[in-house]
């Protein structure tokens, strides 16, 4: 590797990347924008390529800096884990473990299996963090999560990314008990409701804009976009809202009578839910092991692919 390339270079690289925007970048490093620019000049210098143009959508990567990416990202998650390692040993810890979950299974699957590595491994601090599919791939790549539990999400969002499938499931259209709509097998019947429809970033999204195109209805007008489980739990008890999330999600729920699930047919929007982490990366032994403990599970609640 050339010995002009330092730290910086790939640190503001990367944050560059990911935010789309040199001013992004320097905020998020604590530069100015000619600083991030000037760093990002000498990177590009240095390779005697061009890795970034800016367009009215922010900077675009170019083919060399799509490649150059993957190199960076994986250096940087490399070094994070050397850095924390060295500070877990000074501090007398014995690990650590960084979990994303998207909501699919953090109500349902996530809690047994953490049970489930714990068992395994008790020393090891297992760290949870949910969020929409988009988000949390934005973090797995960054190295801040050693990987990612939920639903697959469309090819474009998994570049770079390796999936291994743990169990299939579909959406579910949930309302309060008693609610007028109880029994609706009509899509068309949500036309005038208020309606908890998944987020842009989540790995839903497009499967449920499928099934309303398939059955021929027109664009929800009375809508709040949210993947929150809580939000969306409350939401719906309280009034006379319609959701639209994960099975998983709400399978408690409607275990308890909380809620009620409408016999609508959504078999259409059937897909794989599995284990994330960075293509061509090593898996961790703690990795390893919740992942096993994953699959007990799912075995455990008779999930199945």
């Amino acid at each position: 590797m050339d010995r002009r390339i330092k730290l910086r270079h790939i640190e503001a690289f990367a944050e560059i990347a990911r935010h789309k925007s040199l001013k992004g970048a320097g905020e998020a490093l604590g530069l100015t924008q000619p600083a991030i620019s000037k760093i990002l000049k000498e990177l590009e210098d240095i390779l005697g390529a061009s890795l970034m143009s800016r367009g009215r959508g922010g900077v675009e990567l170019s083919a060399e800096g799509a490649v150059f990416l993957k190199g960076a990202e994986a250096s940087l998650s490399a070094l994070r884990q050397g850095f924390d390692g060295v500070t877990r040993l000074k501090a007398g810890g014995s690990g650590a473990l960084s979990v994303g979950a998207m909501p699919s299974v953090a109500a349902r699957v996530l809690p047994l299996a953490s049970l489930k590595f714990r068992e395994k491994e008790p020393e090891t601090v297992l760290k949870v963090e949910d969020g929409p599919h988009g988000f949390l791939m934005e973090r797995l790549r960054a190295g801040a999560l050693d990987l990612v539990v939920g639903r697959m999400g469309p090819p474009a969002t998994m570049t770079g990314i390796s999936f291994t499938q743990l169990y299939s499931e579909q959406v579910a259209f949930v309302v309060r008990t008693g609610h007028p709509l109880c029994g609706e097998r009509r899509l068309a019947a949500l036309r005038d409701q208020l309606v908890i429809y998944p987020t842009e970033r989540a790995a839903i999204r497009p499967l449920v804009d499928r099934l309303f195109i398939a059955e021929g209805v027109a664009e929800l007008p009375y809508r709040i976009e949210s993947v929150s489980g809580d939000y969306g739990r409350g939401l719906t008890r309280a009034s006379e809202a319609v959701w639209i999330i994960s099975q998983s999600v709400v399978a408690g729920d409607i275990a308890s009578g909380l809620l009620e699930q409408l016999p609508i047919e959504t078999g259409i929007t059937a897909g794989p839910v599995g284990v994330m982490t960075r293509a061509e990366e090593d898996v961790s032994p703690s990795a390893q092991l919740f992942r096993a403990g994953l699959s007990e599970a799912v075995s455990e609640l008779g999930l199945s692919a």
